[in-house]
């Protein structure tokens, strides 16, 4: 007697889910990952790791080359600035009288909120 209800909810709930299981077995294969899987899966892991490596391992060199291009501009531009002194490089300039600010305006007599 209290079965009937429990078959009604269970029946239908095990056809569904049959169905979409076949209906899903179309698109996406439904087994277990097998051992191959997770060989490639770890062979990937090692390339990206690896590529990742040298990735780094370039950054680290191009760095290191721009730090000794950048110590050696400025040695150069050290070199040049005691050698070479122009005494009219920079215009003079004249300097005005500074003025106060104008005042703020006034308060309007009626606002507008309140």
């Amino acid at each position: 007697m209290c079965y009937t209800g429990l078959f009604k909810r269970i029946i239908p709930f095990v056809l569904t889910f049959a169905v979409g299981l076949f209906i899903a077995s179309f698109f996406v294969s439904i087994a277990f990952p097998g051992e191959r899987w997770r060989n490639s899966r770890r062979v990937n892991r090692f390339h990206e790791m690896q590529q990742l490596r040298i990735e780094n391992d370039e950054l680290r060199e191009k760095l290191r080359q721009l730090r000794t291009d950048n110590e050696e501009l400025r040695r150069s531009a050290g070199a040049l600035d005691s050698d070479l002194v122009i005494p009219e490089a920079v215009p003079p300039v004249d300097f005005e009288e500074h003025h106060p600010p104008p005042p703020p305006p006034r308060r309007p007599k009626n606002p507008r909120f309140e």
